[in-house]
């Protein structure tokens, strides 16, 4: 289900930009925390290809816009390229599943594919806080923007969950099989309700965008999928509020004493 509202998104605060091709190489290497790297369309091969080499190695978004979207940023000398410094600390996947591991717990994370309303993306990182969702994974193209505007949506919760940012969902669903993570995908369609899917064992939950749903490459490789049941006769919810109802029944069954 599509929507038509639509909230005014701030500009980044020129404290929180790397501006020219030398900075946001620098700030690369370094191994500073980058959400999203602005690139004049019409830029240098050359120096286009090197920034998008070392933001792959990174798993930072890379955009490629025209030069009004980088005038818009009100600074001067930007040499076609502008970076935005993240509010987000990323995390790095295997290390929060061996982190959980150890403290032995069984990890439950939550997978966004193809999210892309930042008011969605702030709604269910609240919930999955609220609900004890140990990380949230995230690729890094084709999802909103974990800017100043998700966070303030989210009402901080993004800045106190993990998050994982990753080159591909598939490689990380690789990843949380050989550490004997289950994937279980939201989808409408699916004959198992969600009361019936087995949440206290080792698990991530997939859900996609409104539009689309879950890539079918992703749902493919998923162990099971499931469907909330509804009584009215309605499409589908939307996907913050899915996510809080699949991620309270996993609290539920992972808290027999509430």
């Amino acid at each position: 289900m599509k929507q038509f509202r639509h909230t005014q998104q701030h500009r980044p605060k020129k404290n929180t930009l790397i501006i020219g091709h030398n900075a946001i190489i620098e700030a690369l290497q370094s191994g500073k925390q980058l959400e999203r790297i602005y690139l004049q369309s019409t830029l240098h091969r050359a120096l286009s290809d090197e920034i998008r080499k070392k933001a792959e190695k990174y798993a930072v978004p890379v955009n490629k816009v025209p030069v009004e979207k980088l005038n818009g940023f009100n600074v001067n000398n930007h040499e076609g390229c502008i970076a935005v410094i993240s509010k987000i600390q990323y995390q790095d996947l295997q290390q929060v599943i061996s982190f959980i591991v150890d403290k032995g717990e069984a990890p439950l994370f939550l997978i966004l594919d193809g999210i892309t309303d930042i008011r969605n993306i702030g709604g269910i990182a609240r919930s999955a806080f609220c609900f004890g969702v140990n990380a949230i994974i995230i690729p890094d193209k084709g999802v909103g923007a974990l800017n100043e505007d998700a966070i303030l949506t989210s009402a901080g919760a993004l800045e106190k969950i993990p998050v994982c940012r990753v080159n591909s969902l598939m490689k990380a669903v690789d990843e949380l099989h050989l550490n004997g993570i289950k994937i279980f995908a939201s989808e409408m369609k699916a004959t198992k309700k969600v009361f019936s899917i087995n949440f206290t064992e080792p698990c991530a939950i997939v859900m996609g965008g409104e539009e689309h749903g879950v890539f079918p490459a992703l749902m493919k490789i998923s162990d099971d999928q499931f469907q909330i049941p509804m009584t009215g006769d309605f499409e589908s919810l939307n996907v913050s509020v899915a996510a809080g109802v699949i991620l309270y029944e996993a609290m539920k069954q992972r808290s027999l004493d509430l």
